[in-house]
């Protein structure tokens, strides 16, 4: 996922507490919506091809760990500018923003097709919603609710009548209740976007994304190199190198530059509006799958509409 480069400038000692942006999109935001979700579309095509040789706890790790090793000399400039009463902020927008979505989506995909899972994305809009509503005092009005609704019963029919993924899934195994690892990764993403939006505005994106990644990336590393098979792999598994070529452009692109740009949309707009690039990550990901051999019928073309429509009604709703 998430996800994911403004100039890099020092934050204050104390940076000031920044004013909700006005309800009126900037065209920057627009152009910004637009890369996210062509970036985006692409990482679950990019995670499948990954998975060929690694299992999904290596894959997630070794996202994370790139991530974060490459943003590592920001991370380290910025880390005296922010305030330490926002550290624990980032490390709550890191874990279930970044780390725990990151082997999730990857768990999920060991036995759903790829375009599926950028689907089953489209519901961080909902949860977006669900969290503001519930932690933060946004308005839930009859409509909103009933768009959350539609959300979840899209859900049921892509992961109950959508059926497996196909042959070109790593397993081909059936997916039904796979699609609940993404489920979990939306609601975890949906809280890490409003947590940006509330409690860490007035930080440079590249500082938020950066410390976020400093203080989830060490932990990561060390469970990929100790824990796994990943170096085994690496040194004696043929096509491992290129599975690892797929994971780092992930990481470089989906989880660090991806992660950045997100996080500079969420200071320009809404909390809602930045989540709304779910409206066209499904058609780059299913694009992508597509273009890969994997299947897609009526019931999946029926779950997106409901899923897709469950997202416009929530951001028109008032």
């Amino acid at each position: 996922m998430p996800s994911p480069a403004p100039a890099v400038t020092a934050a204050p000692e104390n940076p000031p507490v920044a004013s909700p942006p006005p309800h009126r999109t900037p065209a920057s935001a627009w152009v910004l919506l637009v890369v996210l979700a062509s970036i985006w579309g692409t990482s679950f095509i990019l995670m499948k091809k990954g998975l060929v040789v690694f299992s999904a706890l290596e894959l997630g790790a070794a996202r994370v760990s790139v991530a974060a090793l490459l943003l590592l000399p920001f991370a380290l400039r910025h880390l005296r500018s922010v305030d330490r009463g926002r550290f624990r902020w980032l490390l709550l927008s890191g874990v279930v923003g970044t780390l725990v979505p990151a082997f999730l989506f990857a768990y999920a995909e060991t036995r759903l097709a790829s375009g599926l899972a950028g689907v089953l994305n489209a519901l961080t809009a909902v949860f977006t919603l669900v969290v503001g509503a519930a932690l933060f005092r946004q308005q839930l009005t009859a409509l909103r609710v009933l768009g959350i609704a539609l959300g979840l019963v899209g859900t049921v029919v892509l992961m109950l009548l959508g059926g497996s993924g196909g042959d070109a899934t790593p397993t081909g195994e059936s997916n039904a209740w796979y699609g609940l690892y993404i489920v979990l990764a939306t609601l975890g993403y949906g809280v890490s976007i409003n947590v940006i939006k509330h409690h860490l505005h007035g930080i440079p994106a590249l500082a938020v994304t950066g410390l976020l990644l400093l203080f989830i990336g060490g932990p990561a590393l060390a469970f990929l190199l100790v824990g796994t098979d990943f170096l085994h792999k690496l040194a004696t598994v043929p096509g491992a190198w290129a599975a690892f070529g797929y994971i780092a452009l992930l990481a470089t692109m989906s989880t660090a530059v991806a992660m950045v740009l997100f996080n500079k949309l969420i200071q320009q707009a809404t909390a809602l509006f930045a989540a709304s690039n779910t409206y066209l990550v499904p058609v780059v990901a299913l694009g992508w799958g597509l273009l890969d051999g994997e299947q897609f019928n009526l019931w999946h073309l029926l779950g997106m509409v409901i899923i897709l429509v469950s997202v416009a009604i929530i951001h028109r709703a008032k």
